[in-house]
């Protein structure tokens, strides 16, 4: 979740150009602060000290600190879902199921992997974000679902359920991983969690090996 930082000194940038780069500095540190720290234990002012920007501009942004985290969450899922998207955009000519599903999952664990900060804000600290956060967890947590379906081809609410264990199984596994500080190794629960899926979506007829 890299933001390129404003010049130093006077610049061209347009007022939106620079609110927009202010923005993206201070969800960025959002994700830092709480990754750190703890949704509970990170402040507005924590957030501002690694943002570099005054509380006025932060209030200009946000209502509080509630209303940037949840617009920080808002992001993660949307990094994450342009990753796993890219993948799945390309041709699947060719592809099996099973491979197109475990290209999604390596993607979403590389992303993962990739951003320590970003694990942690959108596997566990939105636990303690409120039930805002947790409404936007579930809808997620239900667009996954609708991913796996699609690539799976399932047909019938017993398949979709099969679906949706998929997303809790791997959630939850990866969580525990992050939980225990292990969010740099989390690419090493990729052939386990492959071998769950295939197993969970064979039962309901929609592994094809």
């Amino acid at each position: 979740m890299d933001v390129e930082q404003l010049p130093r000194g006077r610049h061209k940038l347009a007022r939106e150009e620079v609110i927009s780069s202010q923005r993206g500095r201070l969800l960025v540190a959002m994700s830092e602060a709480v990754a750190e720290n703890g949704y509970a234990r990170t402040s507005v002012a924590d957030v501002l000290k690694r943002a570099r920007v005054s509380r006025e501009t932060f209030y200009e942004n946000f209502q509080n600190k509630e209303h940037c985290f949840n617009t920080a969450y808002d992001g993660a899922a949307a990094v994450l879902a342009a990753e796993i998207g890219a993948g799945l955009s390309e041709s699947s000519a060719g592809r099996t199921t099973s491979e197109r599903l475990k290209d999604l999952l390596h993607r979403y664990l590389v992303t993962l992997e990739s951003e320590p900060a970003l694990a942690r804000t959108f596997l566990v600290e939105v636990y303690a974000a409120g039930p805002a956060a947790l409404e936007r967890r579930v809808e997620v947590q239900s667009r996954f679902a609708d991913l796996i379906a699609a690539v799976a081809g399932a047909e019938n609410e017993r398949q979709r359920f099969a679906c949706e264990a998929v997303v809790a199984a791997v959630s939850a596994l990866v969580t525990q991983r992050v939980c225990a500080g292990g969010a740099h190794e989390l690419t090493q629960l990729e052939e386990p969690l492959a071998d769950l899926v295939t197993d969970l979506l064979d039962a309901v007829g929609l592994s094809d090996g």
